[in-house]
Parts: structure tokens; sequence; C-alpha cells
């Protein structure tokens, strides 16, 4: 392949668009994707710069830290080829002083690196007869990669959290311990990499998302997320901009192994600048589903303000919403995604005041914790020491996993309840503990079906308890049957949803729905009358949920 071509034409096919992707935590980047984000990036720096065209700096440095097929610093070499052309007319003088002067990164896996290698000199090797580059003296030119291990403290990497079990491997295998993340100090490690010292001005890519931290081949597997140690870092660096392609779910709290330490800096953080929301993954990574949609965000490290927030709900460019506040406007530690119900939560919040920030006023006070009732050993999903039958050692109505056990329900014994064993006896409300995904993408029931759990009975980790006895209130039955009736509303279904992104339904997602009277029963037309509700704004709800049918399956 000639300079030329590599630095001023277009493929068609463009070979990043036909790699498969590794997996669905280490995602290649379209390159659709990486242009809107450069894109962005030049809007920025020009409005910051006086109207500067970034790409026309010879002295500006880029970093990708988890470079995967280097598709980021590919767009990049082909934009600085264009905007230096002028100051350095000499094609082959310019190529290689843009490899050498202004791009770097580190692959996150030895495949990645050679990929980027490939992609950005058109050799595995920075210094090979066929590298575009022609001052390099080693192999790997600016594109970092070598073998890194996890510092295993009590069957964890100290770093990242990864399982020793999982990940302690042989030479022929990938740690997949992310050199970038497994410091402590970034700013050294890009002069110990690069040497001198070293500063990017931008931060640019694609993380991978997460790490399994338990045996996968076991239904005990789980996932631990580390999108957000490469933003860390990547802020530790203190560049002029960073771009991220992360996942969505740290909106609204719902990622494994993200601190709530971090979402409140991050939230906070006035120097985010944009982003741009997409609740369906698919719209950006084609064929990959990642739940609770993707993001990209631009961060300024010098011009901290509101942030243009930018939620595409599909494919269509005229179902774009735009706002431009503060990530955290309404101080509740989320980013309410669906901006078009602020107009709704500005009226509950008329009758419920501090209803959001007030846990006494919002109805996750009413629901448990999950694992109410179990422990690792008894009452879980996959437990099967309950008796089919009632008798008089196995007295309490016990509600399990109707898919996995093929009956609704079973008996225990009161001894057979690790936790909780005193809510037995009273009128509960159980639902379950995960199911559908969000509203915001369509027709959706957001919720499983509630149903009331009568006096003498208890739930595997499969549901959640709604009701119990938190404030020695012991509810009737009629007022469990007034809370379903709420449950069911199209009202309630969309205030859960402004939170729940997965399939995961845990206490939290319930922030957005005030406490009614449960002295009687409640519909969406009194909802509705008592919030006031604009005409449009309920054509609005009623659009985005769908109707809860009780009747058993």
């Amino acid at each position: 392949m000639s300079q030329a071509s590599f630095t001023t034409k277009s493929h068609n096919p463009d070979v990043l668009t036909c790699i498969a992707n590794l997996s669905n935590d280490e995602v290649f980047t379209p390159p659709e994707l990486a242009n809107q984000i450069l894109d962005a990036l030049t809007e920025a720096w020009a409005n910051s710069n006086s109207g500067e065209n970034i790409w026309s700096n010879k002295e500006l440095t880029f970093f990708d830290p988890c470079a995967k097929s280097g598709v980021f610093l590919r767009e990049i070499v082909k934009r600085l080829s264009v905007g230096l052309a002028k100051e350095i007319p000499d094609l082959t003088e310019r190529t290689d002083h843009i490899l050498t002067n202004q791009i770097f990164g580190i692959g996150i896996t030895e495949l990645t690196s050679l990929l980027t290698r490939r992609t950005i000199y058109c050799s595995k090797n920075a210094n090979g007869i066929h590298s575009v580059a022609r001052t390099f003296s080693n192999p790997d030119g600016n594109i970092w990669y070598d073998r890194v291990e996890h510092l295993w403290e009590s069957g964890r990497c100290k770093f990242c959290g990864a399982n020793e079990n999982e990940y302690a491997r042989s030479q022929e295998l990938e740690t997949h311990a992310y050199k970038f993340i497994h410091t402590t100090n970034p700013q050294e490690l890009a002069k110990e990499l690069y040497g001198g010292n070293m500063h990017f001005d931008v931060v640019i890519g694609n993380p991978p998302y997460q790490l399994s931290v338990g045996n996968t081949g076991s239904t005990s597997a789980t996932a631990r997320a580390i999108y957000h140690e490469f933003v860390t870092q990547s802020i530790a660096l203190n560049p002029r901009f960073i771009s991220m392609v992360i996942p969505s779910r740290w909106m609204t709290r719902s990622t494994k192994g993200v601190p709530d330490t971090w979402i409140d800096e991050f939230i906070n953080d006035k120097r985010v600048r944009v982003l741009h929301d997409y609740l369906d993954s698919t719209l950006v990574f084609p064929g990959v589903d990642i739940k609770g949609g993707v993001c990209y965000f631009l961060w300024d490290r010098d011009n901290e303000g509101k942030c243009e927030y930018v939620l595409h709900k599909n494919s269509d460019d005229a179902d774009i919403v735009k706002s431009n506040d503060y990530l955290n406007s309404k101080g509740i530690g989320i980013v309410v995604r669906d901006v078009e119900a602020i107009s709704i939560i500005a009226k509950i919040e008329n009758l419920e005041g501090d209803w959001l920030t007030n846990p006494s006023k919002n109805f996750s006070n009413l629901v448990s914790p999950k694992d109410f009732f179990t422990n690792k050993e008894f009452l879980t999903s996959s437990w099967d020491g309950f008796s089919k039958k009632k008798d008089s050692e196995h007295p309490i109505k016990y509600y399990l996993n109707k898919s996995m056990h093929q009956i609704p329900f079973g008996y225990v014994s009161l001894s057979d309840i690790p936790k909780n064993a005193d809510v037995e006896k009273f009128h509960k409300v159980f639902i379950p503990a995960s199911g559908w995904g969000s509203a915001m993408d369509g027709d959706d029931p957001v919720l499983g079906k509630p149903f009331v759990g009568e006096p003498h009975s208890v739930c595997s980790q499969t549901y959640l308890v709604i009701g119990y006895d938190q404030s020695q209130k012991t509810l009737t039955s009629q007022e469990c049957e007034n809370i379903v009736s709420y449950i069911t509303t199209k009202f309630f279904r969309y205030l859960v949803s402004l939170k729940k992104h997965t399939q995961h339904a845990s206490r939290g997602v319930y922030q957005f729905v005030p406490i009614q009277d449960f002295s009687q029963s409640w519909s969406d037309e009194k909802l509705y009358k008592k919030y006031k509700l604009s005409k449009e704004e309920i054509a609005f709800v009623e659009a985005k949920i769908r109707s809860m049918d009780l009747s058993d399956d």
C-alpha cells in the first residue's frame, strides 16, 4: 500500500468494518463512530482556541490507551495529513512526523497491538521495510504492548479485581491485565513507555468494559466493570481533552463494580461538556447488544460548564432529543436520560417536595433489599429443599422460580428461612427481582407482575418483597391489593423506567416513584389528575408503557 493511498484515500469496503468483535466487552469501534467523536473534538478545540483547526497543529499529541483495531489513531492520522499539508508539503516527511511525534497508543492485547500497528504503520513492525514510518528504531513504534501480570492480593487483582483462579494464566494465554489501569501513576507510565517529559493533549478510545471475576464455567460467574478505571487514569494524565466510548449504565447506577464515589465525581464533573447517549447499542455497534446502551463523552479540562446531552432513541435522526444542563441537575446522583420526563418530574415535585432525595417519601423505601429471606444455602432460586405439599412440618408457602422448578410455589418450615423470618406472618407484595429492561426504547411493561403474598408466605431470591414491616406498620390485605393496583399503572412503571435500564429491578430503580395513600386503589386516571399532567404528557406516558395484564400465564 502506498503512502498516498494510506493517508488520503478512502477504501470500499473499509477493512476495519469487517473485523469481528473479540467479545461484547472488547468491541471494535466502527469508523463512523470514531469520526463522529473526532468531529465533536474538532468543534470543541475550535471553540476553545479562537477557531483553530486542531488538525493543523503539528505540536499536539494524541493517545489511545486501549487500542484494538487502531481506528481512532488511523482517522486522526488521516485528518492530520490533510491539515498539515501546507506546513509540511512532502507526504513522506509529513507522515513520518505525524506517526513519530503525534500518535501514541497501548494495545490491550498482543493481537490488538499487531492490528493497530498494521492499521497505523501498514506493517506489523514500525521499523519494517513496508512501514510508512521512516525513523523508528524499534518494531513497536509508538504502539506499545508487553505482557502484564495481575498483582494478586487475597485472590483478587489489586488493580482491576480480576479473580486469581480465572486470570492467573500460562504464557500462551492473555492475562487481560491492561497496562494502563495496572499502575498507580499513569504520567510516569507515559514517560517510561515513550520517553522524556511525555504529555498528551488528547486521550481518546473505547476501553474494555468488564472482566469476569467468577468462574465462567459455573452459574456463579459475574462480571466487574473496569471501563471507569480507564476514565480515571485518563483524567490523571491531565490532557486537554478526553473522549471515550463507555456503557451508559453508570448514569443510573445499574452497573456492577463501578463505585458510587466514582459515579458521584463523574456526574458532578462540570468538565464533561458533551455526552451522546444511545439507548440501543446496536445503533453504533451493529449486532452487539450492550444492556443499558452506550455513550461517548467529551471532557474539556479548561472549560467547565453545562453539558450538551444528546439522547439517540433509535436510528431516526428526527428522534433525537437534546438538552443543555448539568448532568446532576436534579441533585439525585443519576442522569435523567429521558429528558422529556423533566416536566413530569417537576409536577410531582410541586406536590411531593423532596421525595427524590428523601427515602421515606419514595417507593424504594417499601422495597426490600436483594435476597431478603435468603442466604447462599437456603431459598436460593436453585434450592430444592422445599416440600411440594403443605404439611405440619412445612406450613409456610414458598414462592419460587417457576421456570426452574416447573411449579409456582412449594412449602417450607420456619427453620428453612435464614433471614427476616418474622416477616413471613405479614401481608406483603412480591415482585420479580428481574425481568424486562427499559421502556426507553418502546412499548414495554418495564416490571414483572406483582402479586399479594398472604400471611405465612416467603419467596426465593427470584422476588423482592414490598411492604414488609419496615416501620412497624403491618399492611392489610386490602392495602397490599392497592399497592398492586399502583404498580400496574403506566404512571408508576414509567417513573421506574427512568432509572431501570437493565433486567435488574433492585430497590433503587423505584426512587422516582412517590408513595401514595394505600387505603385506596390507584389508576392512571387518578394519578394523571393528581399530578396535573397535560394531554401531551399523558399521551407520552401512554405511548411508552404497555398495559400490564395480571392474569396467570
